[in-house]
């Protein structure tokens, strides 16, 4: 005799799954963020994990939603479907009719919207492979499920993040290091892509064009204009790619020191700027063959 399904325990178990697949995301793209150049504005992560907290219970009642109106009745009917067949519930059955329960919702809010044909069956299959995981864990009638669903649905989180970590400290892992360059790399134009430029020369001679400054418009009581002049250029390798350094030398422009980001494909010099501890970055980035696509406004002031 089978054991009577309880689809409380169905729905609070897809629940946590969902949870736990929102977790797992975030311990994730936490790890891939760890392989990508900064941001030009460093992320305040207690704020962000503070947020994140903060959001638990809405992303609860949304996977308590979802759960709800997709998986409960996926499982109702596979249930039903293995009445008809005269055994328990098949397994691919649910992933099938989750399919098919989300169809209408997702490709009529897409072609009310005119949504691109690709996204939305990203989206789509996207969709249907979260949710099918939360029906497929909780369709066993086993004793305990919920328990062991939260045990190993936490172990697999918190291993995630430990294996990623080390993986990230021995080398298994690209964490994110700037490229290596020399003085050669150095050569050509270097843009912040509002108008002010480095323009490297092979001799040492650089040529500065409102770099660093701040606009009249953005800010009204402190404008800047910023670095405008010609002197002279070198570049340091340091002990490290942490440590080259790039130095200019342009009378009545401070700031002389700038580092080095980016990658290899797009690379960029930086400037910490702002107060101690900011974290904002002001930076230039390497344009391509040593000049600025056409319709660039560099050279001329804001």
């Amino acid at each position: 005799m089978h054991q009577k399904r309880s689809y409380g325990v169905v729905l609070v178990v897809s629940t946590l799954v969902g949870l736990l697949e929102v977790a797992l995301t975030v311990v994730v793209v936490l790890l891939y963020v760890r392989t990508q150049p900064p941001p030009d504005k460093a992320p305040n992560y207690v704020e962000i994990g503070a947020a994140l907290v903060g959001t638990v219970p809405l992303i609860g009642f949304i996977s308590f939603l979802l759960s709800l109106v997709f998986v409960l009745p996926a499982v109702a009917l596979a249930d039903l479907l293995g009445r008809w067949l005269g055994r328990r519930a098949a397994w691919w059955s649910a992933p099938l009719i989750v399919a098919a329960l989300l169809a209408p919702p997702v490709f009529g809010f897409a072609a009310y919207n005119d949504a691109q044909t690709r996204a939305t069956l990203l989206f789509w299959v996207s969709a249907t492979a979260s949710l099918s995981l939360g029906a497929l864990i909780a369709l066993p009638r086993d004793e305990g499920l919920l328990g062991r669903v939260a045990r190993w649905g936490t172990a697999a989180v918190a291993g995630t993040g430990l294996f990623g970590a080390l993986g990230l400290a021995v080398g298994l892992l690209p964490a994110y290091e700037p490229p290596r360059i020399g003085p050669e790399t150095m050569v050509g134009l270097w843009n912040d892509r509002m108008g002010h430029d480095l323009v490297f020369t092979s001799d040492g001679r650089v040529t500065a064009t409102g770099v660093g400054g701040r606009y009249a418009n953005d800010y009204p009581n402190d404008p800047s204009p910023g670095c405008w002049g010609s002197g002279t250029w070198v570049y340091e390798g340091g002990r490290d790619v942490w440590t080259q350094r790039v130095r200019i030398d342009i009378p009545g422009c401070s700031s002389p020191t700038w580092e080095v980001g980016g990658t290899a494909e797009d690379l960029r010099i930086f400037q910490h700027i702002g107060g101690p501890g900011s974290g904002d970055l002001y930076r230039l980035d390497k344009a391509p063959d040593g000049s600025w696509p056409r319709g660039s406004t560099s050279g001329s002031p804001r």
